[in-house]
């Protein structure tokens, strides 16, 4: 596997050519940090959103634009992980509004303790 200067080397030199403009399916495509945690994927955007928002500001030539791209991967594993832990919970909130309608006092109850423990996970 490609060091990461070598992999941005190798983009870069693809658009200097000229060749950045190829299609989607025809560039590289990397991994990106995971986040298997809510406070990684929160650290991962504050990270590397201040990288973007410095790359965006400046020149942007080739070897930029493939910092970005790479940098991309990282923000966008960050705001699923996000995405997944929002998702549970809303799906926790739902359960508690629909058991209200029932007037399910004992549902309203579980599902309340499970919505607020996800949401003090997401939100720490």
């Amino acid at each position: 596997m490609m060091g990461k200067t070598l992999q941005a080397g190798f983009v870069a030199g693809l658009l200097a050519l000229g060749l950045g403009t190829a299609p989607a399916s025809d560039v590289e495509h990397f991994e990106g940090l995971p986040a298997e945690t809510v406070a990684e994927a929160i650290e991962h955007l504050n990270t590397y959103t201040a990288e973007l928002v410095a790359l965006s500001e400046g020149e942007l030539g080739p070897a930029d634009m493939a910092e970005v791209h790479e940098v991309t991967y990282t923000l966008e594993n960050a705001l699923a992980r996000l995405d997944q832990e929002y998702a549970a919970v809303a799906a926790a909130l739902e359960e508690v509004h629909l058991a209200s309608e029932r007037a399910d006092t004992d549902t309203v109850r579980e599902h309340t303790a499970v919505y607020a423990d996800a949401l003090d996970g997401v939100m720490r």
